[in-house]
């Protein structure tokens, strides 16, 4: 009876022992199979019409914002395992700010990884078609993080605008439209020293001697193309011939008489009839009352305006207006009583269709 007993004991400690380890183990299994998931199964949640998601930490932001900016835009799957991996890899003092690319298949090991690192997908800053250096700077904070006034303030600081020898008038000459990448944290000074680095590359050897030859620095040049371009802004293959008709007046020193600068100097960018009133406005850019070209530019003119004055047209016009037929191209005249005739055509298609302002 007692070897039984003896023997039920035994077997009992055996079973109670296996069901032990055999939980024990499978415990183990879980809790490997839950740190596995933490680690690496994906935990990104995308719309299923997209493949990418793009999120921006600002400057200075702390882990706090980063857990935010993922919420916010609906990307965590489980935001306890994230916080629980970048504490774990430090990532919490590692901030690095920027724009980057998320897409769905990323595990919390790998999303950590891209974000510590700081391996930022570049954003392509535009701009074209920017009339003051304000705009300018309205345009570039609306693609980077830098914000509106701090790159204003940066490119009409007296301490810039005297090392660069330009003015508040002219500064807006060293930019060159076209597309370009950047980091999207880039600051206002990197940007701008981009910009310097991309108006040297451009202004080589064949465009400086060019601007020699028609006896213009390169802000002058860029300032009549900026003429040029709001004067044919349809039709670009004209560009050239305007650009040698107000090379034409400049050598003969003759005022510009320019309708765009007009406009310019108003502020009212709606006008389509300039009137013989408007030429009387008190401006520096009044090129009705002034010789020369005005101070600045009337707007940042693009490479193919630039281009046009660089390889202006050599012809003997100093009159245009626009055509009749309003077809974007202009009448070109060698002397007043010509263009006076054309401007007569012009004017009565204007008041045939009612425009008066």
């Amino acid at each position: 009876m007692k070897r039984k007993r003896k023997f039920k004991k035994k077997s009992s400690f055996r079973k109670f022992l296996t069901a032990f380890i055999l939980i024990g183990i499978l415990g183990g299994i879980g809790m490997v199979y839950e740190l596995y998931s933490r680690v690496y199964q994906p935990n990104i949640v995308l719309p299923n019409d997209a493949s990418e998601k793009y999120i921006y930490i600002p400057t200075g932001a702390e882990f706090s914002d980063v857990v935010k900016v993922l919420s916010d835009n609906g990307l965590l799957i489980n935001a306890n395992s994230f916080e629980w991996l970048a504490a774990t890899k430090k990532y919490t003092t590692n901030i690095k700010a920027g724009r980057y690319r998320i897409n769905r298949n990323l595990n919390n090991n790998e999303l950590i990884n891209l974000l510590r690192s700081g391996r930022q997908t570049p954003v392509k800053v535009t701009f074209n078609n920017v009339r003051t250096k304000e705009q300018l700077a309205g345009k570039i904070a609306n693609q980077l993080e830098v914000d509106s006034i701090t790159l204003l303030t940066y490119i009409t600081d007296t301490t810039f605008l005297n090392k660069m020898q330009v003015n508040a008038d002219n500064v807006a000459c060293i930019f060159i439209p076209n597309t370009y990448e950047f980091y999207w944290n880039t600051s206002a000074e990197g940007f701008v020293n981009r910009m310097l680095k991309e108006y040297q590359n451009f202004w080589n050897s064949s465009r400086k001697k060019k601007a020699e030859k028609i006896k213009l620095n390169y802000y002058e040049v860029a300032i009549l193309a900026s003429i040029v371009e709001k004067e044919q802004n349809i039709k670009r293959d004209e560009r050239p011939e305007i650009a040698g008709l107000y090379l034409n007046r400049i050598k003969k020193r003759m005022k510009l008489e320019s309708d765009p600068t007009l406009i310019f100097a108003l502020g009212d960018f709606t006008i389509k009839r300039v009137l013989n009133k408007d030429k009387k406005v008190d401006s520096p850019y009044n090129t009705y009352k002034h010789k020369g070209l005005p101070p600045g530019p009337i707007c940042i003119p693009s490479i193919n305006a630039i281009d046009a004055v660089l390889n202006s047209a050599d012809h003997k016009y100093i009159f245009m207006c626009a055509k009749e037929d309003f077809s974007g191209y202009h009448n070109f005249a060698k002397t007043y009583a010509k263009h006076l005739i054309n401007a007569r055509k012009y004017q009565k298609a204007l008041n045939k269709r009612k425009i008066m302002r």
